[in-house]
């Protein structure tokens, strides 16, 4: 360390008070090496005044200079999704958040838990692999049932029951039981908070291992339209994972947290479009001052990525119908050819034009050459529906799309350009880019997290107000659209 850096540390010490700290080193050890534990410095509670703050800003000047580990996280970020979760960190002196891939190296983990026979949890990408071959005891889409109440005599209900593999009670108060049939005619039952709690978990454990410390705090996101009963379990399936639930914040706000427009002028209405695997939803949010409320919101519970999956799964169905004479009908052909098209549609977020490869028990070997143009034509009807929703939330808070400020996406699916160019085309200007919308919301609850532990440099906190508006519900039956004939047969 050079001299002028070894005074600028001396002056750091002068300014701390180690008593209170706790810190047990002396002014004369810690002046020959100030950093040998940085992670206990950067912890150090310091009132954001005078010249604690000028310390705290010294430490932040040391640590970028010399490349000193980051301090040991204070607090995480958990995104609990409906088909993804994710858990992000923030990370003090840069200001960036990490966010943790898994074991697979994936950052958007599967919100899917499976268990085998005998009692062995398996969690993500895994329980997804093994899906098809053990569908009565993998559990998805808990999130859809967390604090709900529901009764037997709800067709809705009645119609999700029936869509599922796995089977699903109410308990006496009209809460979901997930029923999970085990060896040696054991059954094990389930609340979706309890199932929340595994994926939270993993997670959690996911974290601690590249941090090698322990993590028992957490903020955690939530749909603006969730209800305290919903937002409270969702608290209590974090507690349940080991971790104090510090702070529940809706998906709109953390995703608008994610680009900083809290911190920018002029802006007063701001749009989230959330389109994921399943559902759609749109938020507007009104900000004043660093406090934000929802105003208005609605959706579309029946338009995802996988309805977009489904156009194409239905004409390469046909087409290996008409030019094959096959009737594609053998379970695991089928979940190939799933895999396939989601990952297609994922080359063709990049690129014009992709390859469907195939290698088919029934069939054997198949390769369909498939262009963005292709996969926008299948789906044009669905892509041009994404404004239903936005116009009924632009009506329910009494705005033009004009009024306006800055457009935020979402979710997987907003990577689609096509969904890009529809959502532009109506506000008239372009949405933010620069996050990853798959991220978004787990990035922005880091940030969250991160005003919370005290995370240098210091941010701009942001005020959330209760949403007191009800959802506006747009449903669109799935459509048999005629794209898909009109198409093959072109």
């Amino acid at each position: 360390m050079r001299d002028t850096d070894t005074q600028i540390a001396s002056v750091l010490l002068k300014h701390v008070d180690f008593k209170k700290t706790g810190i047990s080193w002396s002014a004369a050890e810690s002046y020959t090496l100030p950093f040998s534990d940085y992670s206990v410095w950067l912890q150090l509670k310091l009132p954001c005044s005078g010249t604690s703050l000028l310390s705290l800003l010294l430490a932040g000047y040391l640590a970028r200079k010399y490349g000193l580990p980051p301090p040991a996280p204070k607090i995480a970020a958990i995104d609990l999704g409906t088909t993804f979760s994710s858990i992000g960190i923030y990370q003090a002196v840069t200001g960036a958040t990490d966010i943790i891939a898994d074991e697979t190296g994936r950052q958007s983990i599967p919100s899917v838990v499976a268990f085998l026979p005998n009692g062995t949890v398996i969690v993500g990408s895994k329980a997804v692999e093994q899906q098809e071959h053990n569908p009565s005891r993998t559990i998805y889409d808990a999130k859809r049932f967390i604090g709900r109440k529901l009764s037997e005599d709800d067709p809705q209900f009645q119609v999700d029951r029936k869509r599922y593999p796995f089977k699903i009670e109410l308990d006496v108060e009209g809460r979901a039981l997930f029923v999970i049939p085990l060896e040696n005619n054991v059954i094990k039952k389930l609340r979706p908070e309890e199932v929340g709690a595994i994926i939270i978990n993993y997670l959690r454990k996911a974290a601690e291992k590249k941090y090698e410390t322990e993590i028992i705090r957490a903020v955690v996101s939530v749909p603006a339209e969730f209800d305290d009963e919903q937002r409270n379990a969702t608290s209590l399936a974090v507690e349940k994972a080991g971790m104090e639930s510090r702070r529940v914040i809706s998906e709109p706000t953390a995703a608008a947290l994610a680009y900083g427009l809290h911190k920018k002028k002029d802006v007063q209405y701001i749009v989230v479009v959330d389109l994921g695997g399943g559902t759609l939803d749109v938020s507007i949010l009104w900000l004043q001052g660093g406090v934000f409320m929802t105003v208005a919101m609605a959706g579309n519970n029946r338009l995802g990525g996988q309805d977009f999956n489904d156009r194409v799964q239905n004409h390469l169905m046909q087409h290996i119908k008409k030019n094959y004479g096959k009737v594609l009908d053998d379970k695991e052909d089928i979940q190939q050819l799933r895999l396939a098209i989601e990952a297609a549609k994922i080359q063709l977020t990049a690129l014009p034009v992709t390859n469907v490869d195939l290698n088919l028990r029934s069939l054997g070997k198949m390769h369909y050459r498939l262009t963005r143009n292709d996969f926008e034509f299948l789906n044009e009807d669905l892509f041009e529906s994404i404004t239903e929703p936005i116009e009924a939330a632009l009506n329910d808070a009494e705005i033009k799309a004009s009024d306006i400020d800055e457009i935020v996406l979402v979710g997987g699916s907003t990577r689609i350009p096509r969904v890009r160019s529809v959502v532009g085309r109506y506000f008239g200007k372009a949405p933010n880019h620069g996050v990853n919308p798959e991220l978004a919301v787990v990035t922005g609850a880091s940030v969250q997290a991160g005003v919370i532990g005290g995370g240098w440099p210091l941010q701009v906190s942001a005020i959330e107000l209760p949403a007191r508006r009800r959802k506006h519900h747009i449903f669109t039956g799935q459509k048999k659209s005629n794209q898909s004939a009109k198409h093959s047969q072109g």
